[in-house]
C-alpha cells in the first residue's frame, strides 16, 4: 500500500510574559491509545474544508503575503490561519478576533465548532467579528515522518495571548493545561511527555527574554523551510529525528520507507551496513577530538566476497576484533586516510591477523603521527584501486595532514573523507604538518567533484557534499577575518593574546587545541603578505 500524503494542520504557540520570561500555554492530550496520548502540546489540529470560508472575515490581512510566506496559494494559506484560530477556540477558549466576545457567548460556540456543526465563518458572521490573523506569526513547518500511521503537514504559528482572555481547556480532547516557562517544561524532573516538534519549539523559545523578542524573531525569518522528521531508534527508544540532527541524512538513505530501524546514535563496535559495498564500524574512542569515535569502513564484497578496510583506527584489540567480526569475507587490503594516532595504528594488528597489504602515504613531519605505519604500497594521489566489486579513486588532500588522502567510491559517488571533513565540528590544522592554505585548496578542489555522499572519519554519512564543503570554507574565511580584526585592534601581539578574541565562540577548555589552528591561519596570512611576524609577535601588514 502506498504512503498516504500527510493531512494539513495548524498549531499555535500561545505566549504570555511572566515574571521570569515568556510562558507558553501547554495542554495535555487525553489517553486515546495512540503515540500522542498523554502528550503536552500547543493548541492545534487539522485544517477543515470549512476553514476556507473564514478568509472573508480577516479584514485587511495580506493574503498574497501569507501565500508567499507559506509557499502555497492564498486560499490554502488563509485556511491555515483560520484553522489555527478555530482550534484555539475549540481547545482552550482563546479567540483571535475583534471586538472581544464575552466568554459565555464564546463557550456556546466551542462544542458545535469541534463537532463540525458550525464554522468559524458562521461565528464571525453571527457575532460581527473580524479575525485578527495578523496576531499569529508564522513560525515553523513540521511534517510527520514517513511510516507513521497518522501523518500531518503542520504549520506552526506563534502569538501573544489575546488581552483579557483566560484559557480553558475543553476537558475532552485536552484534560489539563499549564502556563510554563520553556525551561520548566523541558526539565526532565517535570516528567512531561513532549513530542519532537513541541520539544524543539520550547528549546527555541528558551533563547528569548520576552514575548515581543520571540515574535520579532519569527517575523524576521527570511524563509521557513519544511522540517521532515525521520523515525529512528537508539538508547532513548524510537523517536523522530529532525533535519538538523547528525543522523538525519543517513537515516533517509538507510530507511527511506520509515520502518524506524536505523540508528540515531553511533555505537562502538556495532556494524552498520551503509550499502551493498560499504560497512561502518566505529572504534570506542569518543572524545573532544574524535566525536563519537573513529570510523573504520569495510569496502568491497564483490564476486569473491573480499574486503578492504579504510582507516583501521586506534591501537585497540577490541576494535580489531569488531572489524574481523563485521567483515563478511576475507580482508585483503588496509588503507589509511592519514597517520594520526586515532586512524592508522590498528593496521599492524589487523595485518598480522589477515595478511592484508597496507596502502597509504607517509607524512612530511613526524609530529603526532603513527610512527609504526609503513605502507606496502605508497600512494601519491591519482591512483585508481580496483577492489572486489568496488573502485576507489585516490585523492591527495593535504591540509589537516600533509599525507591526507580521500578515497572516492566511484560506483556510489561516495567520498571517504577521513579527517578532511568531520561531522559536527571543524578539524584542527596543526603546523607545520597542517597547512591552512593547502586545506582550503583541497576543499575547493573536492567541491568541484560530482559527489552524492561523504563518509567522514567521525560521525554519520553527510549530504549534500557541496554544501558541506562550502560551509567549511566559509567558516575558515570568517575565522581568518576575525584574526585580521583582532590584529588591527590589538596591534603586535603573540598568538596566545589573540586566542580569546578570535575563538570567543569556543569553550575555553578547547583553546589549547584552537591555538594550533590560529597559528595555521597566521602562517597562511604571513605567506600571503597580510600579516608580519617578529620574535613571536604578529601584526597586520602595513599597506
Amino acid at each position: 500500500m502506498s504512503e498516504r500524503p500527510p493531512r494539513p494542520a495548524a498549531t499555535v504557540v500561545v505566549l504570555r510574559d511572566g515574571p521570569r520570561g515568556p510562558e507558553a500555554l501547554l495542554l495535555r492530550r487525553a489517553e486515546r491509545g495512540d503515540h500522542n496520548s498523554g502528550a503536552w502540546v500547543f493548541p492545534g489540529g487539522l485544517v477543515d474544508a470549512a476553514d476556507h470560508a473564514a478568509a472573508v472575515h480577516a479584514g485587511r490581512f495580506d493574503a498574497a503575503a501569507a501565500a508567499t510566506r507559506l509557499r502555497t496559494d492564498a486560499p490554502t494559506a488563509l485556511a491555515h490561519w483560520a484553522a489555527a484560530v478555530r482550534e484555539c477556540v475549540e481547545e482552550c477558549a482563546l479567540l483571535f478576533a475583534a471586538p472581544a466576545l464575552p466568554v459565555e457567548r464564546l463557550q456556546g460556540w466551542r462544542a458545535p465548532l469541534a463537532r463540525g456543526e458550525r464554522s468559524l465563518a458562521e461565528l464571525c458572521a453571527a457575532e460581527g467579528l473580524t479575525l485578527t490573523f495578523g496576531a499569529l506569526v508564522y513560525l515553523s513547518h513540521w511534517i510527520t515522518p514517513v511510516g507513521r500511521a497518522k501523518r500531518f503537514d503542520t504549520r506552526f504559528f506563534v502569538a501573544r495571548a489575546p488581552a483579557g482572555q483566560e484559557p480553558c481547556h475543553d476537558a475532552d480532547e485536552l484534560v489539563e493545561q499549564r502556563w510554563l516557562r520553556p525551561a520548566e517544561a523541558l526539565d526532565a524532573a517535570a516528567g512531561l511527555k513532549l513530542m519532537t516538534p513541541t520539544r524543539r519549539t520550547l528549546e527555541w523559545l528558551r533563547g528569548f527574554d520576552d514575548v515581543e523578542s520571540a515574535l520579532a524573531w519569527a517575523r524576521a525569518q527570511a524563509e521557513v523551510p519544511p522540517i521532515l522528521g525521520r523515525v529512528a531508534t537508539g538508547s532513548r527508544g524510537e523517536r523522530p529525528v529532525a533535519p538538523d540532527e547528525p543522523a538525519w541524512a543517513e537515516i533517509g538513505r538507510l530507511d527511506p520507507a520509515g520502518r524506524g530501524d536505523a540508528l540515531y546514535e553511533i555505537r562502538a563496535g556495532h556494524p552498520v551496513r551503509l550499502s551493498q559495498r560499504v560497512i561502518r564500524v566505529t572504534a570506542g574512542n569518543p572524545g573532544a577530538m574524535t566525536g563519537p569515535g573513529t570510523n573504520s569502513y569495510l569496502v568491497g564484497g564483490g564476486p569473491r566476497n573480499t574486503w578492504a578496510v579504510i582507516d583501521p583506527g586506534p591501537d585497540d584489540a577490541g576494535h580489531v576484533e569488531a572489524l574481523l567480526a563485521a567483515a563478511p569475507g576475507p580482508i585483503e587490503a588496509i588503507l589509511a586516510t592519514h597517520t594520526h594516532r586515532d586512524h592508522s595504528p590498528a593496521a599492524q594488528r589487523l595485518r598480522e591477523r589477515t595478511g592484508a597489504r597496507l596502502l597509504g602515504r607517509l607524512a612530511d613531519h613526524a609530529q603526532r603521527q603513527d610512527d609504526s605505519f609503513r605502507p606496502d604500497q605508497p600512494l601519491a594521489g591519482g591512483e585508481t584501486l580496483a577492489l572486489d566489486g568496488a573502485t576507489l579513486q585516490v585523492i591527495h588532500t593535504p591540509g589537516h595532514a600533509s599525507n591526507h588522502l580521500c578515497y572516492l567510491l566511484l560506483e556510489e559517488r561516495l567520498l571517504f573523507t577521513g579527517d578532511h571533513v568531520m561531522q559536527g565540528s571543524t578539524v584542527v590544522i596543526d603546523p607545520p604538518d597542517g597547512d591552512m592554505a593547502a586545506y582550503l585548496a583541497s576543499l575547493r578542489a573536492l567541491a568541484t567533484l560530482e559527489l552524492d555522499w561523504l563518509a567522514p572519519g567521525h560521525g554519520f554519512l553527510i549530504a549534500p557534499p557541496r554544501a558541506a564543503f562550502e560551509r567549511l570554507i566559509t567558516h575558515r574565511l570568517r575565522r581568518e577575518a576575525k584574526v585580521l580584526e583582532a590584529l588591527r585592534s590589538l596591534g603586535p601581539a603573540p598568538a596566545e593574546a589573540l586566542l580569546a578574541r578570535v575563538y570567543d565562540d569556543v569553550p575555553a577548555r578547547m583553546h589549547p587545541v584552537a591555538l594550533r589552528s590560529l597559528l595555521a591561519h597566521l602562517v597562511k596570512l604571513r605567506a600571503e603578505g597580510a600579516v608580519d611576524e617578529r620574535d613571536g609577535r604578529w601584526a597586520a601588514a602595513r599597506d
